[in-house]
């Protein structure tokens, strides 16, 4: 099974998705692995990625999806996948399993001023807010509770027992 958890920056797909992979004893991954320096780069200097950049980073990811499931192998993957068609890419099959991380704006930003030592700060949140079309069928978690409240729901709602 692979579970991804989905979300703009800031909403805690990272701790979210190591944890839960911690106490489901599955691998973790993370979509920032997948991005080429040029997207990394573009991050970090606050502009934001169009389609084009995010193209060869999502067909990455479908394979690997495709390699994970191919091998049974579970994982938790953070992935912002924004937008509609980046989530069709990247749901290789019926193993995969959309978690929604939303929360409001300004709790987003007040977590980003607080990060420190990641390539992505509060200068992109406003451009993922923007692409963000909101998924109907994921599985949808507030992100106010503490991440420990959040993985709790995450596994009663998928049945991941």
């Amino acid at each position: 099974m692979i579970v991804l958890v989905m979300g703009v920056v800031g909403s805690g797909k990272t701790t979210i998705g190591q944890l839960l992979a911690q106490q489901l004893g599955w691998e973790f991954a993370d979509a920032d692995n997948f991005h080429p320096l040029s997207n990394v780069e573009k991050i970090r200097s606050g502009i934001p990625l169009n389609d084009g950049d995010r193209e060869p980073w999502l067909e990455h990811l479908r394979q690997a999806i495709i390699d994970w499931i191919a091998a049974g192998r579970n994982v938790v993957l953070a992935c912002s996948a924004l937008k509609r068609s980046y989530r069709k890419k990247l749901e290789a099959g019926p193993e995969v399993h959309f978690v929604y991380l939303r929360g409001s704006a300004a709790l987003i930003a007040d977590r980003l001023r607080s990060r420190r030592g990641h390539f992505a700060d509060e200068k992109i949140l406003a451009s993922q807010l923007a692409d963000l079309q909101e998924p109907e069928t994921a599985f949808t978690v507030d992100i106010a509770e503490t991440p420990a409240q959040i993985v709790a729901v995450i596994r009663k709602g998928l049945v991941l027992e």
